[in-house]
């Protein structure tokens, strides 16, 4: 390294973590790759990492990471949702139920072909948020490197798959419909523009204090996955109750995913990075195996719910909750319905997730040897 221009190896490795980072990240959200700000830092922190040049990434900013996560998730549960969950409570419940189980399902199943360890393939397979997911694993024990593997391999299957499913099905009726779809796709996969002000600052500097506030408050009081919990059902209860939107600069935002993914790339080596590429054909067919499920758990929907057909898929689909939210807002379809269903399937994976997981890894670790 050179040293006679006064830059030491750390800070070395830390430029190139930040440029092979903003590069990514250009070239993800460039082709249409959904969690381009997020997963651009992961891979190039797993890069570095594979070869030795992987800086320390600090604690203090991780937990930091996860409040501004839990704002961002509390900023996706609007106030209407309790007037869609009265009005279809039955159809969201057994949507939410059914896909849980399913999912699950399949995770033991990995786990018992011995693709992965009981509870971290609990938690990859989980329907929920692929970020929240990762946190939630981290914080009860899970290889948070394979489930953040898991989880964002089905974000880009799932995401690509319903802007592929929305357009075909929209391309039927007019042009305009159709167009509409295809604009809704690249917002999604769009991000905005990194400096970007906040439309409001009393409301952006109000997040950032239940984010940075919530986080500390859930690590001292040693809360599982307090972090990101805390500061998540805060601003749940600041935002549909009080009143006080939550608003984040997509700077804090990418500042945030950025910690988050260099923060779990930088722990893998390379037998991880060889057990990922070994398992990925296993891990593809249960994520192809699960969205036809859902598929059909969509067409009963349809039958016993009377609810369209494309509304049922969207709400169905076990991922890339942000990518749907998007897609459904830009076509033909019930929009609190799916944002209803797929918010309510989150918070029921974060208030389940910890018991199931025990009790299915627990199931297998009992299983006879034969």
């Amino acid at each position: 390294m050179p040293q006679h221009i006064g830059i030491s190896r750390q800070q070395w490795r830390w430029l190139a973590l930040v440029a092979l980072s903003i590069l990514l990240s250009t070239v993800f959200g460039a082709i249409g790759l959904p969690a381009a700000r997020l997963l651009g830092p992961m891979i190039a922190a797993i890069f570095l990492s594979v070869r030795g040049a992987s800086p320390p990434m600090p604690r203090i900013a991780f937990v930091a990471a996860q409040g501004v996560i839990g704002t961002l998730i509390a900023r996706g549960v609007p106030v209407s949702i309790m007037s869609t969950l009265s009005g279809h409570a039955a159809a969201l419940v057994a949507g939410v139920l059914v896909v849980t189980v399913l999912a699950n399902g399949l995770g033991w199943m990995l786990s018992r072909w011995k693709v992965f360890p009981g509870d971290t393939a609990i938690w990859g397979s989980a329907p929920g948020g692929a970020s929240a997911m990762m946190m939630m694993a981290e914080a009860h024990g899970a290889d948070v490197r394979l489930v953040a593997f898991m989880q964002y391999l089905r974000v880009v299957c799932v995401s690509l798959t319903a802007s592929l499913v929305a357009h075909v099905w929209i391309r039927h009726g007019s042009g305009a419909a159709a167009e509409s779809v295809a604009n809704a796709t690249h917002a999604a996969h769009a991000a905005p523009s990194i400096f970007l002000p906040p439309a409001n600052w009393s409301h952006a500097l109000l997040t950032l204090a239940v984010a940075a506030g919530g986080a500390f408050i859930g690590r001292w009081l040693r809360v599982p996955a307090g972090a990101l919990l805390v500061p998540m059902f805060a601003g749940i209860a600041l935002q549909d109750f009080a009143g006080l939107p939550m608003e984040l600069p997509p700077l804090v935002l990418a500042v945030a995913y950025f910690f988050v993914g260099g923060v779990v790339g930088s722990r893998f080596n390379r037998e991880v990075l060889v057990v990922t590429m070994r398992s990925a054909p296993k891990v593809l067919a249960s994520i192809a195996a699960l969205m036809a499920l859902c598929g059909l758990v969509a067409a009963a929907l349809v039958q016993w719910a009377h609810v369209d057909p494309l509304t049922a898929y969207l709400a169905t689909s076990p991922g890339g909750a942000d990518t749907i939210a998007i897609i459904a807002a830009s076509t033909p379809v019930d929009v609190p319905f799916v944002i209803a269903m797929q918010v309510l399937r989150l918070l029921f994976v974060m208030a389940t997730g910890p018991a199931i997981a025990r009790a299915l890894s627990g199931a297998l670790s009992r299983r006879p040897h034969p």
